[in-house]
């Protein structure tokens, strides 16, 4: 049975997100370089000026400072061509620091979807949607989350 380049992607975004989840920044760090073209793009307010790479680490710093807990479930994927789709849900408890306010000790899940496409094994763009209303409601940030 032949492995077509779809089934090759979604393996290739399972295998960074299983880095996600181990909750080991060394370890994401090395995935993110490894799954992320050096020149790949990250196409989100977030991500602003900086290569997918430098995003994706920023990113998974400051998550990780924040929900040390965090993990990540794919509901569901869709491929084609060179992109697919991915439908997440997140959970997590803010045990530190997070856009500047202290730790809430608070559990957030929250959804998100996202785009990536591949050339060569490895993800040149990314885009995403974080419902990030609903997270910073259940941290009790309101004012942030107005």
């Amino acid at each position: 049975m032949s492995t077509t380049q779809e089934d090759r992607d979604k393996e290739t975004y399972d295998r960074f997100r299983e880095a996600v989840n181990s909750g080991d920044l060394e370890v994401i760090t090395k995935a993110i370089d490894e799954f992320i073209h050096p020149d790949g793009r990250f196409h989100t307010a977030e991500g602003n000026g900086m290569t997918a790479v430098q995003a994706q680490k920023r990113v998974w710093d400051v998550l990780l400072r924040a929900f040390p807990d965090i993990h990540v479930s794919v509901e569901d994927v869709l491929a084609t061509e060179d992109k697919i789709v991915v439908r997440q849900t997140v959970t997590g408890t803010n045990t530190g620091e997070y856009r500047g306010r202290p730790a809430t000790g608070r559990s957030v899940t929250y959804g998100e979807i996202f785009i990536a496409r591949f050339a060569d094994g490895r993800i040149t763009d990314l885009w995403g949607v974080v419902d990030l209303y609903s997270q910073l409601q259940q941290l009790g940030f309101t004012d942030l989350a107005a």
